[in-house]
């Protein structure tokens, strides 16, 4: 039997159609959308009621004469934020579907949520993970679990959600009733609980990268997360009365107030501190942000700017010229104005956009700007786009200029821009593996291929890459998500003509999980899930004997001497030594739907989506948890010292096992650890932070486990890192304490009063150094393994970031080059390349060498030659290199092609050549850690 509907578009275009009984909703949709030559929608009733796609046209209760009206939505397009090194696109399509692209396991691949994406209305993104809220008012999570992409723990309170937004790491909803929810990453506001009973009434919420700011009913602001990036406003609360709106930049906030003057709080280098042009802060319409400076719009359309003078803080060289602003967008280092002409100004850093004078005459009649984090792309008021600023970071759009007509809208990600066209296709440019090619998602592959019925699913799907023209391997997805299996036939899968498939492209990545311990192999995690090892065969060089197993692999985990992979279900592999944790089989029947996994030295523990924790590998390592299995429940997260672990309950309680003297022995602080944050390790100890800022230390005294001697000290502590064998606290003031063995920096008496304003600390095995806010830095510890940078102290300057080798550090400066400090056979001596050290993006090192990336792709190594300080043999393949991972004695390479580059010594992973042809695509280098002591 069939029935007759007519389908209306909002225009007033209609279609009557015929329809079976039995035929599903979602045909006639698609029938619908062919008829009225639209775009995707969703299919609603008279009565405004949404129908259901998968139900009959009889479950819909539909009859012939009723009038459905198809919704259509333009498309909506988010990325991953607040200044993420990953890339990730999320698009919401007009039916209320969700397509993915770029970095696999940072949001790009919604695949084990895609049954729960439908009738989406809003997608937010914090540095590593989507959070989408469905019509019902729900939400469903998807990235990085730790930063938000992960959301069980709050799931029962999701409900009826008004917004969300997010900081770094974590993400607020607001409900229906103005309360807030937060999950993700407790040290970056994922923990709200502080400022619980204030979170009442709450109209909107801002968030810089690790504190949010909610503005409440009353005009009043509550803010929490971590102090350092504003998450404490006390200095101002008076102040924050009657606020309107309010911006943020990477480490501080903006308010505006009713009578349009501005309060500032947060760090005061990242524009926290607006004292300087406070008196022109005067009928303040609008605030943007960069990473590190404001600017600010007045009524009459002229420009205020303060924060960091290299990061567009300081605009006085274009202050003329800006007049009659209309809007401002940043990237992560400069501005971009529109004036009301349609002209543009931009200042800031030139290389990353301040500087737009090669497109000046082309840059007319501009409608909207969007920025990544180095580029800019303008949309014209004829669909035409202009680009400009580093090439590699979208400001480069040659490729597809001819594509680039009739754009409605451009997102961004930090090294890649999407515009969408008038009819709803997508271009997409800049760097390809941060999302700049958006073909394995592009029409969400509609392109039907004809195949053989008894050929194999793996057949299929090389010749999808072939016709989609993609080069790396993926996986091949059906409508559900499921991954199909490449080894069985297609009638075997149950494909029937028609089927819509998805081929999951994954974009390189490189994550390290630092263990101590011997390093001598590495693990390659390939786009089609599939691992490739090589290095020492007994210590996890050599997984033939659980290859056929390794298929779909989502991440890996490494002790001093296995490797622990976990499956796409949810199961686990191991290989390698077993005294190292090598063999789980004891524990295997345990291994299901397995989050995430921690090691120690010489045992792994998992975390599994229930809360409970499964341990295997040496007892006295930790690979015995049985005499505490009872009280692991509810488990958040894990932390590993080198023999014993310590897991943090949902009650934010602590349970700790494994070698008394590696702080597996918490007897004596049991009642002291309540209300737990975050734990870090030493060699032997363990420091944990409560949520008052206090610190809980447990272990061997020598391993900084006795704290009580500045105790009184550790008050307001907002992050803690470790030595092997000290500890250092950054408190809210900026000011460090310190306790633990001297010669491994457990003392900084001699520098105490130059540990001010700091920023963040970086730790080799006997020495810690410390950035200040003002770029400066300053050491302690064994001198001539790091802890005196006396020498180079004139030369460190506008430091970005430290790197450290066993007994030596290397910092790049704000212009790109480079200094080194520390003993020089592990790399303190940078002389012999100083000169090739120039535009260094970042730098990676072995226990005795340094490699640094440059922003051309090239790679310049220095230090000891058999730890990987010389890579002179393989010089001329170190190109377009993405990422570098390290063993204790070699370097790994991801080549922007996806292969893999090695060098250093042989036994230690430095010669990947037996495995050579199967190392194209590589998604993950995993080693055994560039161990500290």
């Amino acid at each position: 039997m069939s029935i007759f509907v007519d389908v209306h578009l909002l225009s007033g275009k209609s279609a009557s159609l015929e329809v079976e009984a039995d035929a599903s909703v979602e045909s006639l949709k698609n029938r619908a959308q062919s008829a009225l030559v639209t775009g995707r929608g969703r299919l609603l009733k008279s009565s405004g009621e949404a129908l259901d796609g998968a139900k009959t046209i009889t479950e819909a209760k539909l009859m012939s004469g009723d009038v459905l009206t198809l919704h259509e939505n333009q498309v909506q397009l988010t990325a991953i934020g607040h200044g993420s090194p990953f890339g990730a696109f999320a698009a919401l399509l007009g039916d209320g579907s969700v397509a993915t692209w770029g970095n696999a396991g940072y949001g790009g691949d919604s695949s084990a949520v895609q049954e729960q994406l439908k009738d989406v209305r809003q997608i937010q993104a914090s540095a590593c993970a989507f959070a989408a809220i469905l019509g019902d008012r729900s939400v469903v999570t998807w990235g990085y679990a730790g930063f938000g992409g992960g959301s069980s723990a709050a799931r029962d309170h999701l409900r009826d959600v008004q917004q969300i937004q997010a900081s770094g790491g974590a993400f607020a909803a607001i409900l229906g009733d103005g309360s807030v929810v937060t999950w993700g990453d407790a040290r970056w506001g994922g923990d709200s609980s502080a400022v619980q009973d204030q979170l009442r009434d709450v109209q909107q919420i801002q968030a810089s990268v690790g504190a949010f700011a909610a503005i409440r009913s009353d005009g009043s602001v509550v803010t929490w997360g971590d102090a350092s990036f504003g998450g404490d406003n006390r200095a101002v609360q008076d102040q924050l009365r009657d606020v309107q709106q309010i911006q943020a930049s990477l480490r501080a906030f903006a308010a505006i107030l009713g009578d349009g003057s501005v309060v500032t709080w947060g760090d005061a280098t990242f524009g926290g501190d607006s004292s300087a042009v406070h008196d022109q802060l005067r009928d303040v319409q609008q605030i943007q942000a960069s990473h590190g400076a404001f600017a600010a719009i007045r009524g009459d359309g002229s420009v205020v700017t303060w924060g960091n003078a290299h990061r567009g803080g300081n605009s006085s060289a274009v202050q003329d010229q800006l007049r009659d602003v209309r809007q401002i967008q940043a990237s992560n280092r400069a501005f971009a104005a529109i004036l009301g002409n349609g002209s543009l100004v931009t200042w800031g850093k030139a290389r990353k956009g301040g500087d737009c004078s090669a497109v000046q005459d082309q840059l007319r009649d501009v409608q909207q700007i969007q920025a990544s984090h180095g580029a800019f792309a303008a949309i014209r008021g004829d669909g035409s786009v202009v680009t400009w600023g580093n090439a590699h970071r979208g400001g480069n759009s040659s490729a597809v200029q001819d594509q680039l007509r009739d754009v409605r809208q451009i997102q961004a990600s930090n090294r890649a821009f999407a515009a969408i066209l008038g009819n709803g296709s997508l271009v997409t440019w800049g760097k390809a593996r941060k999302g700049g090619d958006c073909s394995a998602v592009q029409d969400q592959l509609r392109d039907v291929q004809q195949i053989q019925a008894d050929a194999s699913v793996e057949s299929l799907k090389h010749r999808a890459q072939s016709a989609l023209a993609v080069p790396s391997r993926g996986r091949l997805a059906n409508s559900s998500g499921e991954v199909l299996d490449g080894a069985q036939t297609v009638t075997e899968s149950k494909l029937r003509s028609g089927d819509v498939l998805t081929l999951h492209v994954h974009p390189a990545q490189v994550q390290l999980h630092a263990t101590t311990g011997p390093c001598s192999a590495f693990a390659a995690l390939l786009g089609d899930g599939s691992v490739v090892t090589w290095g020492r065969p007994d210590e996890g060089g050599d997984s033939s004997a659980v290859q056929e197993q390794l298929k779909d692999v989502q991440q890996i985990q490494a002790s001093a001497g296995a490797f622990a992979a976990i499956l796409f279900d949810g199961s686990v592999v191991t290989w390698g030594d077993a005294g190292f944790g090598g063999c789980s089989s004891a524990a295997q029947d345990h291994l299901r739907d397995v989050q995430q996994i921690q090691a120690s030295e010489g045992a792994f523990a998992a975390i599994l989506g229930d809360g409970s924790v499964v341990t295997w590998g040496c007892p006295d390592s930790g690979g015995d948890s049985s005499a505490v299995q009872d009280q692991l429940r509810d488990v958040q997260q894990i932390q590993a010292s080198s023999e014993a672990f310590a897991a943090i309950l949902g009650d934010r309680s602590v349970v700790t096992w494994g070698y008394p003297d590696c702080g597996g022995d918490s007897s004596a602080v049991h009642d002291q650890l309540r209300d737990v944050q975050q734990i870090q390790a030493s060699h032997g100890a363990f420091a944990a932070i409560r949520s008052d800022g206090s610190v809980v230390t447990w272990g061997p005294a020598h391993n900084g486990g006795d704290s009580s001697a500045v105790q009184d000290q550790l008050r307001d502590v907002q992050q803690i890192q470790a030595s092997s064998q000290a500890f250092a606290a950054i408190l809210v003031d900026g000011s460090v304490v310190t306790w633990g063995y001297p010669d491994y920096g457990g003392d900084s008496s001699a520098v105490q009063d130059h540990l001010r304003d700091v920023r963040q600390i970086q730790a080799a095995v006997h020495a810690f150094a410390a950035i200040l806010f003002d770029g400066s830095v300053v050491t302690w510890g064994t001198a001539d393994r790091g802890g005196d940078s006396s020498v180079e102290q004139i030369l460190l300057r506008d430091v970005q970031q430290i790197q450290s080798s066993w007994a030596a550090f290397a910092a790049i400066l704000g212009d790109g080059s480079v200094v080194t400090w520390g003993n020089e056979d592990y790399g303190g001596d940078s002389r012999g390349v100083q000169d090739q050290l120039t535009n260094v993006q970042q730098i990676q090192a072995s226990a005795q060498a340094f490699a640094a990336i440059l922003f051309d792709g090239s790679v310049v190594t220095w230090g000891h030659a058999d730890t990987g300080g010389d890579s002179s043999t393989v010089q001329d393949q170190l190109r377009d290199v993405q990422q570098i991972q390290a063993s204790s004695g070699a370097f790994a390479a991801i080549v922007g092609d996806g292969s893999v580059v090695t060098w250093g010594d042989a036994h230690s992973g430095g010669d990947s050549g037996a495995v050579q042809d199967q190392l194209r695509d590589a998604q993950q280098i995993q080693d055994q850690g560039a161990c500290l002591g």
